[in-house]
């Protein structure tokens, strides 16, 4: 199991999307899902419409550094595959995926060569461009309406999957950690979740560094 932080590791909801989280979710060794806008001409990190105090994508990447952690990119606003490719393009950086952007936005960054996780949920039961997809990003908006023999199947037909742990929709994770907790081991499995180290202490020697 490889675990994300949603927004950076956040210890206060006005730490999510800021350095401080970032840094956090880095320093202790996890990857971590972001949102990307353009604000100006210039990739900013932003879930919300920017108001000119965000961080830049250039200001996340320096807190990246040489750390090639997993990042998940959730695309808030089309026509940005030119200006990520470019930026993600001059570093070393490897580990990395777009995914959530409108479909047919998605379309370009397939073309592109950019890895895309496409979208799965109880609204999005056949994923748009799966097949060409490397991965799914798996949601449950009000309820876990998948189960292990899901998350199995998508992983056998050669795709990775990254789940959005339920406490990001206000629900206890519990049942679904569970549920996750009995698959085989696999280095292609994630989870998105705002307390990564309660993760890392739930699925101990399943985490894959």
């Amino acid at each position: 199991m490889i675990v994300l932080s949603h927004r950076g590791y956040w210890q206060d909801a006005k730490e999510k999307n800021q350095e401080i989280a970032f840094s956090r979710s880095f320093d202790l060794g996890f990857g971590t899902e972001t949102d990307i806008r353009d604000r100006n001409g210039e990739l900013v990190i932003s879930h919300d419409m920017p108001n000119g105090n965000e961080l830049t994508l250039t200001d996340f990447l320096r807190i990246v550094g040489t750390r090639n952690l997993p990042l998940a990119l959730n695309i808030k606003a089309d026509g940005l595959v030119g200006a990520l490719k470019d930026a993600l393009g001059r570093g070393t950086l490897s580990n990395w995926f777009v995914f959530d952007m409108a479909v047919p936005d998605m379309r370009a960054y397939l073309q592109a060569g950019i890895p895309v996780f496409t979208r799965m949920s109880e609204v999005e039961r056949t994923p748009a461009w799966l097949e060409q997809s490397v991965g799914v990003w798996l949601d449950g908006f009000s309820d876990v309406w998948y189960d292990a023999a899901t998350i199995e199947s998508l992983l056998r037909a050669g795709k990775e999957v990254c789940v959005v742990s339920s406490e990001l929709h206000g629900r206890d994770p519990a049942a679904q950690w569970h549920m996750l907790r009995g698959l085989p081991a696999h280095p292609g499995l994630m989870l998105c979740t705002d307390d990564p180290e309660k993760a890392q202490l739930f699925f101990g020697d399943q985490i894959n560094d």
